[in-house]
């Protein structure tokens, strides 16, 4: 593989990796710090790491940079959830774009209080739209285990849903 293919596939790794910790509730700013933190440990590494793990690599080394960040904050101030300005000039009514954010906040609030696994199996598979076999591979685990995983946190995402007076 050239070297031109491998920073290109590295550079759509990166890209993902960015979209899955915004999911997570990363800041865009964030986000993109703690990519930029993880090719830096992906150059200083790279020897070390096996060329079929590297998504799974990055995925980890990006996730637990994103807990650091979120532990450092929680210690010194509870984290703001910003409103989304932007979604609301998208939207076509005032109206619909509230709507639409308080539904976000919801989802993201319940998403929060989850376990940080059943948090992390959610958004790989509805937000990222993983297939089951892919989120296997992610986490070293069998499709089977990973069916499991997926239907006790949709279980437990609802029950939190229900608990928190969302839904009847």
């Amino acid at each position: 593989m050239s070297d031109s293919m491998m920073d290109q596939k590295l550079y759509d790794y990166l890209k993902i990796v960015k979209s899955y910790l915004m999911k997570m509730g990363a800041s865009k700013e964030d986000a993109e710090d703690i990519v930029q933190d993880t090719a830096y440990k992906f150059i200083l590494y790279i020897d070390s790491i096996n060329h079929k793990n590297v998504e799974r690599w990055l995925f980890r080394v990006a996730v637990n940079g994103y807990y650091d960040l979120y532990r450092k904050r929680s210690r010194r101030q509870a984290i703001d959830l910003k409103f989304n300005y932007q979604q609301l000039f998208e939207e076509f009514t005032p109206e619909q774009a509230v709507l639409q954010n308080e539904t976000r906040e919801d989802v993201d609030g319940v998403l929060k209080k989850l376990k940080p696994k059943h948090q992390q199996v959610l958004l790989l598979k509805y937000s990222l739209d993983l297939a089951i076999r892919e989120i296997a591979e992610l986490y070293q685990m069998k499709e089977d285990s990973v069916k499991t995983t997926l239907y006790r946190a949709r279980k437990e995402f609802v029950k939190e849903y229900r608990r928190q007076g969302y839904e009847g």
